[in-house]
């Protein structure tokens, strides 16, 4: 059983890591350069993916289909505050205050939006991902609050910076902001399918952007200095710990499924490749920011296969 299931849960990291080493090569080659990258990246987080989870939103979601929407947020935060103890009790086996810092925001947050977007995407079939997409959004309106709260607050570790309460109204936040209100005061009733349409389009670019985004970040990240001992614990706090942990939770508590998948995808993910955009923001030295992310999503190419496999068949037994 588990066989079967790391075939499938491999082929769909493959056809999602061929969209990256795409984007791999072109920024190695200089065919997409440093600017090329950032107006995709401001492409796909401003307007491809506010415009997929709006009318997804729009399109599938209702509040009596999904009366525990809130809890998806609220596990969002759960997930972070569990990511942050297990970085800092790793955290003791690194020297430095603001390599510790480092080391417990690569723990904390991750690749919580393209990763489970194109996982999703790949694994299940349409019926069944799109109620996991309505999930993942959800999820997104609270993590994209607390990453750019906490998340700033433990990179930025200097009492000069102010907090930007402009920082937490991201576009795939203000997405889900409107989506909710506007399926709460009758939006789809009246709004015509010729509007709906061309967003379901650009949305639909959201996967392969994001993926040429994250195969064209790990190509434009300078290796220097790489923290070996750092790494290791990086991988077992981030790749092994946490996933354990969740296999523990969903295999304990008679969780639905597909909520129960969610949890496993998000804490079986590498590092967020937004940290190191927040690094350079908040003019910070990369001291293990850069090398957490490349060396975190190298290594999730095993280790999001194995656990997955591990839930798919312990899901079949039960």
């Amino acid at each position: 059983m588990f066989v079967e299931s790391f075939k499938i849960t491999g082929s769909a990291v493959i056809q999602i890591c061929l969209l990256g080493v795409l984007g791999y090569f072109l920024a190695k080659k200089n065919i997409l350069g440093e600017e090329g990258l950032n107006a995709i990246s401001r492409l796909t987080l401003d307007i491809a993916l506010p415009l997929l989870i709006f009318a997804q939103l729009i399109k599938e979601f209702s509040f009596s289909v999904y009366p525990n929407w809130w809890v998806f947020p609220l596990l969002s935060l759960a997930i972070t505050l569990l990511g942050l103890v297990v970085g800092m009790l790793f955290s003791w086996l690194i020297k430095g205050s603001q390599h510790k810092a480092q080391f417990v925001s690569l723990v904390s947050f991750q690749n919580s939006g393209y990763l489970p977007l194109a996982l999703i995407a790949a694994l299940l079939p349409p019926e069944l991902a799109t109620p996991v997409f309505i999930y993942l959004f959800l999820f997104l309106f609270g993590f994209n609050l607390v990453m750019f709260s906490l998340g700033v607050f433990i990179l930025s570790y200097s009492k000069e910076k102010k907090f930007e309460m402009a920082s937490l109204f991201s576009p795939p936040v203000i997405a889900c902001l409107l989506g909710l209100a506007g399926v709460f005061f009758g939006l789809p009733k009246i709004m015509p399918d010729w509007l709906i349409k061309p967003m379901r389009v650009m949305g639909d670019c959201t996967l392969p952007l994001a993926m040429l985004v994250v195969g064209g970040s790990l190509a434009s990240i300078h290796l220097k200095h790489i923290d070996i001992k750092a790494m290791i614990y990086l991988a077992l706090a981030k790749l092994v710990v946490l996933p354990l942990i969740g296999l523990w939770v969903v295999t304990s508590y008679p969780l639905p499924h597909l909520v129960a998948l969610l949890i496993i995808l998000q804490l079986a993910a590498p590092p967020a490749t937004t940290l190191s955009l927040l690094v350079r923001h908040y003019k910070k030295e990369d001291l293990l920011v850069s090398q957490g992310i490349f060396f975190g999503h190298i290594l999730s190419l095993i280790s999001i296969p194995v656990f997955l496999s591990i839930y798919f068949a312990l899901v079949v037994i039960k």
